[in-house]
This record gives C-alpha cells, structure tokens and sequence, in this order.
C-alpha cells in the first residue's frame, strides 16, 4: 500500500557563455521531493530521477532514519563500482544491478525505517535529485468489548499513526490515546455510554491510513447502560427502598409475636 504526494522544483545554475565560440554551457539542478507512507511488511522501491543513462557520472543513495546517523551507498559508472558507507541494515540494498537500473529497495519494511532517502545523480548535464520522505504504516488491532457497567469499550491497538474511532449510533464517549514511545506506535481508546436510552447494538468504525475496519456489539438485552443522569439517585432509592421493606416486615414479625403471647397469657 503506497501513499503518494509530490513536490517537484527546477532550476537552473547560472549560465557562462563564450562570446568567441558562441557557446553557452547550462548546467542545471532538478531536484523531487515525494511523501511516501508504505506498509510495514511489504517491500519498498524508490527509483531515481529518469535521465539519459550514457551521461550517468555518479549514483549517491543517502539514507537518514530516526535517530540513527546517515549512510550512503553510491555507483561510478565509468569503474562499475559501488561504495557503501555507514549502511548496516541488509534490508536496504539496490534493487538489482546498479548498472541497469539504481533504484533502492526495502524489503521488508519495519517501522524503524522511517526517514529520508535520497537519489543524487550526477551527469555531463547537471545534478539531478529525488527525495522521498518515507512514513511506515502499522495497521492496528481492532477490538470492541461491552463491560459489566454498560459501557462499551472500542480500542486500536498499536497502531502507527494514531486511528480514529466514531460510533453509531453516537453516544457519550471519552476517547484516550496511549502512545508507545519505543516504536512509533500509538493505542487510542474509545468508551462509551448512551445516557439511559435504550440501545440493542452499537458499532465503532476505525478509521486508518492502513485501511479502515467496523465492528459491531449486541448490548445485553437492551441495557439502560449505566452513568446516564440520574441513575445514581436511582439506585440509592432503591437500596433505601429495600432497608425500609426489612425493617417494615421485622417490626411486624415482632408486633405479631407480642400480640400472640398477650393472647397466650388470658
């Protein structure tokens, strides 16, 4: 899954002209910046700017990832050789042979390659230049639980970047989010309530760059889901309600049992 957006410049260095020979030499500079968000997992390609290959001097790939200190690797067409400096990861490597074609591949990608990748190629012509920001996607795990309150519970787990949860029908909710700082990755968590109205199923949609997911949960038997207005008041009446009804039934059994004996005494 790749997500795409593009920012292409150009310009132009400046220009030296010999009067004598009525020539002029234009060297130029064009340079592409492209945001790129890819699936952790899966593979990666990033190709170089497109220029004529016989005019192809030098390929530069420079690799900057979060926290970690640059590395490059870099193919000189006039020796067919190739140079790495600082580059560890063996998940990084060209594509295939530098000398057909120098795209770079990940394959797979984690979520610790987050960064900046960058083609320079150097020609008879000029410098040409293709940046990409690249953003790893992690997919989170999606799950929807009622609690013994009432309330339903709708949580994505790890994921990178955070999701967003909406609910229907809509309710009274308390979104959290709990970022993992290790790895990038964050958990959001929803939970909801519907204020004494009397719901049969609710669901919470997810909504993620990784993909989009909906899950659905029957509330038991309809419960008036606890919380709403009012029902904390309703509660202690009952359990005032309840005391009373004992104490009414005790001092009964004990007028009973003293009328009785009355009786037994005459």
């Amino acid at each position: 899954m790749l997500l795409i957006s593009f920012i292409i410049t150009m310009s132009a260095s400046t220009i030296t002209s010999s009067v004598d020979r009525k020539q002029s030499t234009v060297t130029l500079y064009a340079e592409v910046k492209t945001s790129l968000s890819v699936l952790v997992d899966t593979k990666a390609v990033l190709t170089c700017p497109p220029v004529l290959w016989p005019s192809v001097l030098v390929v530069t790939w420079e690799i900057v990832l979060r926290d970690k200190p640059p590395c490059f690797g870099a193919y000189r067409r006039d020796t067919n050789q190739t140079t790495r400096g600082n580059c560890t990861d063996k998940r990084i490597t060209w594509a295939s042979r530098p000398d057909e074609n120098p795209a770079l591949q990940v394959d797979p990608v984690a979520i610790t390659h987050d960064g900046i990748y960058t083609c320079q190629i150097v020609t008879n012509d000029g410098n040409f230049y293709h940046e990409y920001h690249l953003q790893v996607l992690v997919p989170p795990e999606v799950t929807l639980v009622q609690t013994e309150k009432g309330t339903a519970v709708c949580k994505a787990a790890a994921g990178k970047p955070a999701a967003q949860i909406s609910w229907t029908p809509e309710g009274d909710c308390v979104t959290e989010q709990d970022p993992y700082w290790g790895d990038g990755t964050v958990t959001v968590q929803s939970t909801c309530r519907w204020g004494g109205r009397h719901v049969l199923n609710v669901s919470c949609s997810v909504s993620h760059l990784a993909g989009n997911k909906s899950l659905s949960i029957e509330l038991d038997k309809g419960v008036r889901t606890l919380g709403f207005p009012g029902s904390d008041l309703l509660i202690i009446l009952c359990v005032k309600f309840s005391l009373l009804l004992v104490i009414l039934v005790f001092v009964g059994f004990i007028h009973f049992q003293r009328t009785n004996d009355c009786r037994s005494r005459k």
